[in-house]
């Protein structure tokens, strides 16, 4: 499956903003030593020459935006946005699951239950869309906040991951 996930970085320029982008995206792809794999792989929007991700997949989307402006804010809200939405769809689930379900039934997972307390609990992958210049991914709107107060010269930089 694929999906657009969004590093925030600090940078002080588009170029040197895409290249630490980059560096958080093949964290996530276990291309660097000493990391997880998280997805399969990446395919950043300035690359072309692919016919399954990236702006094949998703159209134009900006390379790398200064938060501040009105494509990065765009950006930002799209990516915050699915973070809260995909932990709602779990949190959902997880409720419905302990309304309807004994604990053998959870512990069989029936209806996905053990899946869904999986996903809200998850540092990064497909229900984390944002993640700071670290890798980490940001989870909660106090993490995503601290990091638009304390960080200047914030860029956006998205990406389309595979898992």
């Amino acid at each position: 499956m694929h999906m657009i996930i969004y590093s925030l970085v600090e940078a002080s320029t588009q170029d040197e903003a895409l290249a630490t982008g980059k560096t958080v995206f093949d964290r996530l792809v276990g291309a660097s030593p000493h990391t997880d794999t998280v997805f399969d792989y990446y395919v950043t929007f300035d690359e072309s020459g692919t016919s399954v991700a990236g702006k094949a997949r998703w159209g134009d989307l900006p390379v790398a935006v200064p938060v501040e402006s009105d494509d990065g804010r765009e950006l930002l809200k799209r990516g915050w946005d699915a973070t809260k939405s995909e932990f709602k769809r779990n949190l959902d689930r997880i409720r419905d699951a302990l309304e309807e379900l004994g604990d053998e039934e959870i512990m069989r997972d029936e209806g996905l239950a053990r899946h869904a307390f999986h996903q809200v609990g998850a540092y990064d992958g497909p229900t984390i869309f944002l993640y700071d210049e670290h890798g980490s991914g940001i989870r909660h709107r106090d993490h995503l906040d601290c990091i638009l107060d304390e960080s200047e010269n914030l860029w956006i930089i998205p990406a389309d991951v595979h898992y």
